[in-house]
């Protein structure tokens, strides 16, 4: 079996207006006064992009069910309906203050792919399946990659359920709430190959003057929660030595983060990105904070020996300053390498399009990671400003949208078309 060959299919172009205006239309629900979005997971907000999305792959005949963990399939059918499905997609949630193209860019690629495909009156050999993924962002229940890790069997669906935002507003009930908890099973069902696009997120497309990124795999990732627990107690009346003051330790360990991450150079990343203090008021001792903790690296070995390490020295810390320390470990997650074959396949479409290319691995995680386990899967990356996401301020050249829309059709279409063994 061969990864995909060229036909004369591949000399189809997506329409560049055409897909920049429907990127728009969608970044208009949810926008911030800031030009980014908001659109928290499985909210009132989530619920009408997926209304809008569904309306759309409607009109272009594709037939979408939802399964019981919210994830949207919007599948067109091929020539031979027993070949397994080409699937393609992202995800339509943000981070509270988020950036219009973050997971959006794939899903409405993938919509412009189908209406290239409509327009020109191609017909695939295999059936296309464009994915909406539920809760890739993690932001309000705090497990990222929730539907596509249910998915693919990496987390239970009553464990996905069960968990609750800061409201206390649980993942069935927000499902219920917005009339998304989809009646198909939540779980793997064959599938020929999975392709992901998606900005970069990082700076190093747009520092090189690159225009696509041929994504090779994901690095590896270790996420916590942190509780710190010492004793409230008076600012002006309690002396250094009675003081167990949990921001003190909170903030020891969120620079222990940082230099644990600097010792391993260019490639370490270690992020503190919540953190709650209590009873947070500026005359008291703080009692407790609770913060999160994640860091990644391409390397498992990197990734095992700080999975190792911070613990104790987190612990260690915790104990000089008469503090109780609870650290749950949420996930952890190997390095994921894509699939050789669609990788070349991304990398051909690329070279024969003209576009400059480099291979990349990417430092976020995304959909494609724990699709990866079940399917073959590559991803494509096309440059963001600065580098600049999880930001209201993300921002990206439609021409890049273009060039990354366009490479997506090629792989998928060589993909669907190519000749089985």
């Amino acid at each position: 079996m061969d990864g995909g060959t060229p036909t004369r299919d591949h000399n189809l172009r997506i329409d560049p207006r055409r897909l920049w205006d429907a990127l728009m239309d969608m970044a208009a629900i949810g926008a911030t006064p800031k030009g980014g979005v908001r659109r928290l997971t499985l909210t009132e907000v989530d619920k009408r992009g997926r209304d809008h999305f569904r309306k759309l792959c409607e009109a272009e005949g594709l037939t979408v069910t939802v399964d019981a963990i919210g994830n949207m399939f919007a599948r067109r059918p091929g020539r031979d309906p027993s070949r397994k499905p080409v699937l393609f997609g992202s995800h339509l949630d943000s981070q509270p203050s988020g950036g219009k193209f973050d997971g959006a860019l794939g899903v409405i690629a993938g919509l412009e792919l189908i209406r290239t495909l409509n327009e020109a009156g191609v017909e695939t050999e295999a059936p296309l399946v464009l994915c909406n993924w539920t809760d890739e962002e993690g932001s309000r229940f705090g497990h990222s990659l929730m539907g596509s890790g249910v998915w693919a069997g990496v987390y239970p669906l009553p464990k996905a359920y069960a968990l609750a935002d800061s409201e206390g507003v649980t993942v069935e009930q927000a499902l219920e709430s917005i009339g998304y908890k989809g009646e198909q099973t939540a779980e793997c069902f064959p599938a020929d190959s999975y392709f992901e696009l998606h900005i970069e997120q990082g700076p190093i497309l747009e520092a090189e003057d690159r225009l696509i990124g041929i994504v090779t795999g994901a690095q590896a990732q270790v996420w916590y929660d942190a509780v710190l627990t010492g004793r409230d107690s008076h600012a002006g009346t309690t002396p250094p030595l009675a003081r167990r003051d949990a921001l003190v330790g909170a903030a020891r360990i969120i620079d222990l983060v940082d230099r644990m991450m600097r010792a391993r150079g260019e490639a370490g990343r270690g992020t503190v990105g919540q953190l709650q203090v209590l009873p947070n008021s500026r005359n008291v001792v703080p009692g407790e904070v609770r913060f999160s903790v994640e860091f990644r690296h391409p390397d498992d070995a990197e990734l095992a020996a700080i999975a190792e390490a911070f613990p104790k020295a987190a612990q260690a810390i915790a104990d000089e300053l008469r503090l109780s320390l609870t650290l749950t470990e949420l996930f952890r997650f190997a390095a994921q390498p894509f699939d050789p074959d669609c990788i070349a396949l991304v990398a051909e479409t690329a070279k024969r399009r003209g576009f400059s290319a480099r291979k990349i691995v990417s430092g976020a995680g995304h959909d494609a990671v724990y699709v990866a386990r079940k399917v073959p899967t590559a991803m494509i990356f096309i440059p963001c400003k600065d580098g600049l996401s999880h930001n209201e301020e993300e921002s990206i050249l439609p021409e890049h949208a273009a060039a990354g829309a366009q490479v997506l059709c090629d792989a998928v279409l060589a993909r669907a078309n190519r000749r089985l063994a």
